[in-house]
């Protein structure tokens, strides 16, 4: 059996959908990270069956949004001294500001100097629309790793 240990202070993503760490962990830039980190792959779990999780020996300012829109199940806790202090369900953002860009060829924002804006239009289906030229996408998609 593979023991990780505790984390005295930190950050620790948990029930990520199995296949999803890795992608987390390359976006977070967690590969280059000059803290410990462990990615964890495939771990059994009651509720999810399988699950990845990662731990983050340091407290980082997190963009949940991306965690969220990457994986809306994942789950994100903060430890001091080796406890719990505050533990955050993660879930699809109601909008995305600035970190997609519309692959619309028409769309202003890729000609011009514009900031893009992405709402969410149908929850179920992960699916967003572009602010500027109303064209829907599904997130999955989109290619963010």
């Amino acid at each position: 059996m593979l023991t990780v240990p505790f984390i005295k202070k930190g950050v620790v993503i948990d029930h990520i959908t199995a296949g999803k760490g890795y992608g987390i962990f390359k976006q977070l830039k967690l590969d280059t990270a000059p803290f410990e980190t462990v990615l964890l792959k495939n771990i059994k779990s009651e509720k999810l069956g399988m699950k990845d999780l990662i731990k983050i020996a340091d407290n980082i300012d997190l963009p949940l949004n991306i965690l969220g829109l990457i994986d809306p199940q994942a789950t994100v806790t903060i430890i001091e001294n080796q406890k719990i202090v505050q533990k955050k369900k993660l879930e699809l953002p109601e909008k995305i500001t600035g970190i997609l860009t519309c692959k619309n060829p028409r769309c202003i924002s890729t000609t011009e100097d514009v900031e893009t804006e992405f709402y969410l239009s149908n929850r179920k289906k992960k699916e967003y629309r572009c602010e500027l030229c109303d064209v829907k996408y599904s997130f999955e998609k989109w290619i963010y790793y």
